[in-house]
Order: structure tokens, then C-alpha cells, then sequence
């Protein structure tokens, strides 16, 4: 690992979360001859790297790799310790990329919320991972950092105060501003696309333990707001929350490989809070309504035609000013079953919008952590692969708060 060249090599600088990626490198760790972390930028056009390496200040190496081409893949993998991947749809570009380094046994992280082929790729790889020691870290954005480590830090203080885990967590979003790319979009479509034409991914997709190893993939019920209902500790209408497909899962994940230690009656759900009174019912109503009825129109083909035509194309997204006007502000609570039974108050937040400005931070910073993490072979999860000194870094470089209420 000594010889290689990077510890880190941005895979996809060119895409539009790439791009602020770079830019957050260049800030963070510098470029040139004095920059801090050995790094480089990737994708599979030189000309699009050199423009990206001017406009964004990274005077750093930049290799060419196609995400279909195996042989340069390959020679990107031998290059370096960490690859942090923003190709996607993962499902469409991942898997090669995902093939390689696990076989020169590197470490890898990326911003995929797309369970389906997460789903295959551990079952496809975890086995080999472990033999060759490579280190895969899936959803080390908005999806599912936030989650992830919220509820470990929520876990870490019931342990402290009370002397027993939560056996029952719930998160819900009090509060975000936040704007739509391309390649969320991407994404989004290739998922409906896929769970149209296959039962197995509609499977994956409805079932909150899919993540888990194999063999672990059923459990006690797991909550979901999928119409509007009130929540006395939140003291809030919650609503259905896109995203808590794919963060349930991850955290699910990360309790199964830990060795269930919050009990194996575990519970974890997540919403959108709407607000009180007749005001918030109806806002909640009118979110829950709306998100299915965009679900399943998606997969309908007139209504998607006219998805492709309004939403942004691949690369598009919010302008810097809109980035920096972001932020998200979200909940957690805790109850403690003992003797007595105890509830516990987390905050985690955010200062640039989720899905980019904020992201990015995120992702480099597991990126950097990555490099010299203590964790064995296998896929993980941001949690349990980063744990406490990620969780350190987030705070003290990317914006994030983690406080208890």
C-alpha cells in the first residue's frame, strides 16, 4: 500500500457533485506541490478533466478511465489506496469499478442510494472483499450519513446516561433547504426502471432489512410513515419521507454488523415533520399524497416523458449561491426500555444544502478518513467503517453539528 501513488482518487470529477468535490479538496487539502493528501482527479474524458482541473483550482494528476473499461480501472485501483466514486447511476456504471477494487483489495466509498445494487454487490463481492481486504463504504452522503451516525451518537449517549441502548429510534426532518441535479434524477429514473422489470429489486426495495448480511435479512416490523400521523415526542404531523428507503436500510445494516447490540427487537423510522394543528395535518397530507402519486407515476410512460423533459440533465444542478443558502436540520428520539423507561433528544445539522454543498463535504472527509481507517475487508457502512473520528471530522471541518436536546 506504501508504493502506491494517491490515497485518494476523485472517480468522476467531472460530474456535477465531482466538480464541488474538487473545489472542497482544493480548500481542504490544497493542490500542487503543497497539498496535504496526495490526491488526483478521474473520469473518462481528458478533456473534460483538464477543464475541471482549471476551473476548480485541482492541479493534481488526472488519470482517464472509462467506467465499462476493466484494464484502466484496474491500473486506476493499483494507483491508489481510496477511490471515491460519484459515477452514476451506480447500477449503470458501478459494478466494474466495484469488481476492481475489490480484487487489488483498495478501499472505495461513494454517494449510491440505489439498495438494488448495493444488494448485489455485497452479495456478490462481500466474501471476496474479505479474503483481499478491500474496504467498500457505500452512502457517505445526505444518504445515509446524517442517519448513520445520528443514531450512533444517540446510541453512544443512552449508553452513557442510562446505561441501556434505544431500542426504539425514530428521525424526522424539522427542516432543509436543498435543490434537485441531474444525476439524482438519473438515478432516480434507472431505480423505478429497474423495479418495474424485476420482482427481486421490488423485493430489495420493500424490504427495510435488504441490507443486512445474508441470512439476517427479516426482523420485527419496522415503522413507516406512509400517510400522515401525529408524534407526541416530535409534538408534530409527520409525513412520508423519500429518502427513508434507503437510510432505514443502511442503519439496519449497520446494527446487524455490529452484532445487535440495540436489541434484537430494534426499531428505526423516519419522516418529514409538516408541523402541528390542522396546518401541519394538512401539509403532511398533501406531502404523503404527493410522493406516492410521483412514485408511481414514474414508472407510467407519458408522465415519464415528461419527468425527463422538466427535470435537469445530467451535470445540472444548484447554482454555489444556492448551495451555500442550504442547510438541513434534523431529529432524532430515543427510547430507553429499562426499569424506567427514558427518551432521549439528538439534533444533527447541516450549513450548505444536503444533496450537494453539504454532501461533498461529507463524502471528501470520508473519504480522507478512509485512508487510514481500522476496519477489515468487507462492505460497510459509514458507521461502523468511521466511526467516532469521522463523526470528529464532520464537525470540525464539514459543517455538521451532533448535539443531544
Amino acid at each position: 500500500m506504501s508504493a502506491r501513488d494517491y490515497d485518494v482518487v476523485v472517480y468522476g470529477a467531472t460530474s456535477f457533485v465531482g466538480q464541488i468535490m474538487c473545489r472542497y479538496m482544493v480548500e481542504r487539502f490544497g493542490a500542487g506541490d503543497d497539498a496535504t493528501l496526495r490526491w488526483a482527479i478521474a473520469g473518462r474524458s481528458a478533456d473534460k478533466l483538464a477543464e475541471v482541473a482549471t476551473d476548480t483550482g485541482a492541479d493534481v494528476p488526472q488519470l482517464v478511465a472509462d467506467a465499462n473499461d476493466r484494464s484502466a480501472l484496474d491500473e486506476l485501483c493499483a494507483s491508489t489506496h481510496v477511490v471515491a466514486s460519484t459515477v452514476g447511476p451506480y447500477a449503470l456504471y458501478g459494478s466494474t469499478l466495484i469488481e476492481a477494487v475489490v480484487e487489488h483489495g483498495i478501499r472505495y466509498c461513494d454517494l449510491t442510494g440505489e439498495t438494488q445494487w448495493m444488494q448485489r454487490m455485497i452479495d456478490a463481492h462481500q466474501e471476496r472483499a474479505e479474503t483481499t481486504g478491500a474496504v467498500v463504504v457505500h452512502t457517505c452522503g445526505f444518504d445515509s450519513v446524517p442517519s448513520d451516525l445520528g443514531v450512533m451518537f444517540l446510541q453512544q449517549h443512552a449508553l452513557e446516561r442510562f446505561g441501556e441502548p434505544a431500542s426504539a429510534v425514530r428521525m424526522a426532518v424539522k427542516a432543509a433547504r436543498s435543490a434537485f441535479s441531474g444525476g439524482t434524477a438519473a438515478s432516480m429514473l434507472n431505480m423505478l426502471d429497474e423495479q418495474a422489470g424485476d420482482p427481486a429489486v421490488r423485493a430489495a426495495l420493500a424490504n427495510p432489512y435488504a441490507l443486512a448480511p445474508l441470512g439476517q435479512r427479516t426482523g420485527p416490523a419496522q415503522p413507516e410513515v406512509t400517510w400522515p400521523e401525529y408524534d407526541e415526542e416530535f409534538e408534530s404531523w409527520l409525513a412520508t419521507f423519500v429518502m427513508a428507503v434507503i437510510n432505514v436500510r443502511v442503519v439496519l445494516r449497520s446494527h446487524a454488523l455490529l452484532g445487535q447490540p440495540w436489541g434484537h427487537d430494534f426499531t428505526y423510522g423516519e419522516s418529514m415533520m409538516t408541523g402541528d394543528g390542522l396546518t401541519g395535518r394538512a401539509a403532511a397530507g398533501a406531502m404523503s399524497a404527493t410522493m406516492a402519486s410521483v412514485m408511481t407515476a414514474g414508472r407510467l410512460g407519458p408522465v415519464r416523458s415528461l419527468f425527463e423533459r422538466f427535470m435537469p440533465a445530467p451535470g445540472e444542478g444548484p447554482s454555489p449561491e444556492q448551495q451555500s443558502a442550504g442547510f438541513f436540520d434534523i431529529r432524532f428520539h430515543g427510547r430507553v426500555e429499562g426499569t424506567t423507561t427514558h427518551h432521549l433528544g439528538v439534533t444533527v445539522t447541516g450549513d450548505r444544502d444536503p444533496g450537494y454543498g453539504s454532501t461533498a463535504k461529507m463524502f471528501v472527509e470520508a473519504a480522507a478518513e478512509l485512508v487510514d481507517a481500522d476496519v477489515g475487508g468487507g462492505f460497510w457502512t459509514p458507521s461502523t467503517a468511521l466511526g467516532q473520528p469521522y463523526l470528529e471530522r464532520l464537525v470540525e471541518h464539514a459543517g455538521l453539528t451532533f448535539e443531544v436536546n
